[in-house]
């Protein structure tokens, strides 16, 4: 019986070297793969062109690299690009490169689906399949910084943990793929520069926080009032708000990084100024930012954009507190790549 290969990917540094001197090779051949998978993106064993022939045929006797392909790639008229990311499984992700002016942002998902039930989100729909390894999130991001450099003729400067599924559930895959990403030794981008959002499970912030990640916190809030949260987000029930402001006082005390608080706002459900007075009183306890969200609707109509006064009211409230507050325009919405719309029309 064939017995089935191992993912290369999955070995550390020092296991390749190990699987070397135990093949009667030299340690340093390891070091040398694991440029080749990390550092350059090799997809197959014959892009190692360092290495020789009958090495490349020995990796290729005992591994395969479990490498993600762009199925499908959609170019929306404001320059955002969609990709349908097949697995080597045959399941599909969706990732998305945002462009503006001064920046290239890659939005990446980390589960197949999504664990929670957010009732707003198109992926929420789908069942959670699996959570997505380490590799599978770093090619997400290595084949976004590839479109930017084609199409905007500038690297990938952002990274946003936003697309499908909750990263916090994914939590040890997410950290060692961010570890890949930041490493001198992999893509050697700044941790400053990723966002990991989530939709509020307080014992892994906590988590965070202890383990001293370098990356920003972004929570997807949409209501500071627990009724109102746990309508739209029946996972509020679980991790109620107190539990959530509690973390997230424990995060700040250990990072003194400021929260970014993701809200979007829809009529008839909390575009009232006592949600507005209830946002800003959860705010208080750290400094904090505040991005209201444009929602954009998948097809339902149960939840409707709020008018334009009701944002005015938001921003101006939450200015006269001294929260910064920004007002997000979505993009890429004619490909359905944007906020909430991943896996929309899949």
């Amino acid at each position: 019986m064939e017995t089935k290969k191992k993912d290369i990917r999955a070995l550390s540094k020092e296991q390749l070297r190990d699987f070397f001197v135990k093949e009667g090779d030299q340690a340093f051949r390891g070091n040398q793969v694991y440029e080749w998978l990390w550092n350059k993106g090799a997809h197959t064993f014959e892009d190692m062109t360092n290495i020789s022939k009958e090495t490349r045929q020995m990796l290729e006797d005992h591994f395969v690299i479990n490498h993600i392909h762009v199925d499908t790639m959609q170019k929306s008229a404001d320059g955002t690009i969609k990709n349908a990311v097949r697995l080597h499984d045959g399941l599909i992700v969706e990732s998305v490169l945002i462009p503006t002016s001064t920046r290239t942002t890659a939005c990446v998902s980390s589960q197949v689906g999504c664990s929670l039930d957010c009732r707003f989100c198109a992926t929420a729909r789908l069942k959670r399949m699996r959570n997505l390894n380490p590799d599978e999130i770093f090619d997400q991001v290595v084949a976004i910084d590839k479109e930017s450099r084609l199409y905007h003729n500038r690297p990938l400067s952002n990274i946003v943990f936003m697309g499908m599924g909750e990263p916090l559930m994914n939590y040890n895959n997410v950290l060692k793929a961010i570890d890949k990403i930041t490493s001198d030794e992999g893509l050697g981008m700044s941790p400053k520069r990723i966002v990991v959002s989530t939709s509020g499970v307080p014992k892994m912030i906590k988590k965070m926080a202890d383990d001293a990640v370098k990356f920003k916190l972004a929570v997807s809030l949409h209501s500071a009032i627990d009724e109102v949260r746990s309508s739209i987000m029946p996972f509020n029930e679980n991790f109620p708000l107190a539990d959530l402001r509690e973390a997230l006082e424990y995060w700040y005390a250990k990072t003194k990084n400021r929260i970014t608080y993701e809200y979007v706002v829809w009529k008839d459900i909390n575009d009232k100024k006592k949600d507005v007075d209830a946002l800003i009183a959860f705010c208080k306890f750290a400094p904090s930012k505040v991005n209201l969200i444009e929602y954009n609707p998948i097809d339902d109509g149960e939840f409707q954009q709020a008018n334009t006064q009701a944002i005015d009211m938001y921003v101006s409230m939450l200015e006269a507190h001294n929260i910064t507050v920004t007002v997000r325009r979505s993009r890429g919405k004619d490909i359905d790549a944007a906020c909430g719309q991943l896996a929309n029309k899949g």
